[in-house]
């Protein structure tokens, strides 16, 4: 059953977002029957490659998703699918690779909070022209296919391959109704959990941890990290300290199957108090000389402290970017369940 599961959330994917759940509750109980029809037929349980090539029978996600959706105007609805598809995936990456560039961009130009801001404000237009062009190049398929519909016959199967499918970077969460997570993996998870507390608690005492060979070059050097750093470092234990904590709890409760959309909000949100604590050292100084002295490297010990400070900015934004991201979604489908069951 877990690929006619993975069939029918890959299928879930290109729905109408207000009739997903009822949708997809109709499509499993009459493909369930189908199921139990043919292993009936046959006397025992179809094997993994007998129901892939049943699944790929049914049709693509795509092509069965279609069936369910409204007339399209300016796409077809046999196309208007394949559309959606493409433009979540262009959408997806497009975003992934402006954040990345612009903010390679930023630091190396080693620019202020004002040039994050316009990179910020201009993504809205990047993300329009690519969703214009995507949109541009369907509408111009449409149209040929109207005209010529027996040169895009091949074009009707895109998407049988659904298992191997592309999906966007933004997807991959919400691809979360996968296998639900076995006992072995959470009494695992626990594990690692106290083995990572441990070698944490270790690492000031064993730089070595660490840095391993590194921790040679730390100690010849006139540097040393700033006393921020030992705040960091505290926050850095006592929240793995409360992840481990809640895993504990799940494992002794017997809920490690259970997914938690607003534990996983509330973590993504405390992962932001490390970077900030770092942000909020005085002076924006993260490394100081072991020697307060010594003024012979004043100018590079500057420079350090600006590249250092500079990337936990980046790192501050992509974590609240993520946050913001989670708490969208999450917006979003708790507003789509409301309207579905007022339906």
């Amino acid at each position: 059953m877990e690929m006619l599961d993975g069939y029918l959330n890959a299928v879930r994917r290109h729905l109408p977002w207000l009739r997903q759940d009822d949708i997809i509750a109709e499509l499993r109980a009459n493909l369930e029957a189908q199921l139990e029809d043919k292993e009936a037929e046959l006397g025992r349980k179809l094997s993994d490659a007998e129901m892939e090539a049943w699944l790929k029978q049914l049709g693509s996600p795509l092509q069965v998703a279609a069936r369910y959706r409204p007339q399209q105007y300016l796409i077809g609805p046999g196309l208007f699918p394949i559309y959606w598809f493409v433009l979540r995936l262009a959408m997806g990456w497009c975003a992934v690779i402006y954040a990345i560039v612009s903010t390679v961009e930023i630091v190396g130009n080693g620019l202020g909070p004002g040039a994050l801001a316009g990179a910020v404000a201009h993504l809205p237009w990047v993300l329009f022209i690519n969703a214009a062009i995507v949109t541009l190049v369907f509408a111009i398929v449409e149209r040929s296919h109207a005209k010529i519909p027996e040169k895009f016959a091949q074009g009707a199967a895109m998407g049988n391959d659904w298992p191997h499918a592309a999906v966007s970077p933004f997807d991959a969460q919400r691809d979360g109704r996968k296998k639900p997570k076995s006992y072995a993996q959470a009494v695992a998870e626990v594990i690692f959990g106290w083995i990572l507390i441990v070698w944490l608690l270790l690492v000031p005492h064993y730089p070595y941890l660490l840095m391993g060979p590194g921790v040679v070059i730390l100690t010849a050097t006139p540097y040393q990290l700033a006393p921020v750093w030992w705040t960091f470092y505290w926050c850095v234990v006592a929240l793995s300290s409360l992840w481990l904590a809640w895993q504990i709890v799940d494992l002794l409760r017997e809920r490690w199957q259970e997914r938690h959309p607003t534990r996983r909000l509330v973590r993504q949100g405390l992962d932001l108090i490390p970077p900030l604590v770092l942000l909020a050292a005085p002076g924006r100084v993260l490394v100081v000389p072991k020697n307060p002295a010594d003024t012979a490297h004043a100018a590079a010990l500057a420079q350090v402290n600006q590249w250092m400070y500079r990337g936990f900015e980046v790192v501050a934004v992509i974590v609240l970017l993520q946050l913001a991201w989670m708490a969208g979604r999450m917006a979003m489908e708790a507003y789509r369940r409301r309207l579905a069951a007022a339906r």
